[in-house]
């Protein structure tokens, strides 16, 4: 039996891949690896293994996630080291239960290898915190895509806690989202960003509000969507939270010297 590593590729840059990430890469035997990952992290991997494209896109799924689960179990059998090269984190939105479910079935041993997150990478390309305390104190992630058979998610009640909102998959339902965090009570001018691919080089920043939403025009895949008061643009928010300082006799620099 061989091993395998649930492997975070993170947002895209091969560079914001962990050390071990790297490790594992360059002594994998299979890689099989989602099709957002990026071509720079695929060259990476050393030059005989077998890297297996199983990537599943919207409206494109050429190979079911049962299929994937299977190859793993299969591919353990007959291969020293077999990397599950997964986009962002491999817990976040990435099906990854279902694959150690099928590796503890077929008693295999796996390993689980962290990656950055989509949410994490937005944020720090905008600059912006998803947590402040002066603000949000609470950060909830989000897919706007559900499974066969299970109603959308409900955004809603989410908004209505006050927390910052990180919308994974969002393409295809922005109006919907707009509609439901305007009926939990968000004032139609909260601010939003848009990351569409987070740290490659077609990268691009939308900062809109929560009303224009439902008039926006797709942006490129991958996206994600922060709505919240931490989603203003860097200079509006330096200027928000100044006048908080100010009503509170507090030194703007003293209290928030990241800024």
């Amino acid at each position: 039996m061989g091993k395998v590593y649930l492997v975070g590729a993170g947002p895209g840059d091969p560079e914001l891949l962990t050390v071990k990430a790297l490790r594992v890469l360059k002594s994998a035997d299979v890689v099989l690896h989602d099709a957002l990952v990026d071509e720079g992290i695929l060259a990476l991997v050393r030059p005989h293994a077998l890297l297996v494209d199983v990537g599943k896109r919207a409206g494109d799924k050429h190979i079911a996630q049962e299929g994937i689960s299977g190859m793993l179990v299969d591919f353990a059998r007959s291969a020293a080291t077999v990397v599950r090269l997964k986009g962002g984190d491999p817990l976040i939105f990435g099906r990854t239960a279902e694959e150690i479910a099928a590796l503890r079935r077929a008693e295999i041993e796996f390993e689980i290898v962290p990656g950055i997150t989509a949410a994490v990478a937005a944020s720090a390309q905008a600059q912006i915190p998803l947590t402040d305390r002066d603000g949000p104190r609470s950060v909830v992630f989000l897919t706007a895509q559900h499974a066969t058979g299970r109603g959308p998610t409900e955004i809603a009640r989410f908004a209505a806690a006050g927390s910052t909102l990180a919308i994974y998959m969002p393409n295809g339902h922005y109006s919907e989202i707009a509609k439901q965090v305007i009926a939990a009570g968000l004032p139609p001018q909260t601010p939003c960003l848009i990351v569409s691919n987070a740290t490659r080089p077609n990268q691009q920043l939308h900062w809109i509000e929560v009303a224009q939403l439902q008039f926006l025009s797709l942006p490129a895949s991958p996206a994600l969507l922060i709505i919240g008061s931490v989603a203003r643009r860097r200079e509006d928010m330096i200027s928000a939270i100044s006048a908080v300082c100010a009503a509170n006799e507090t030194d703007f620099k003293t209290v928030h010297p990241e800024l």
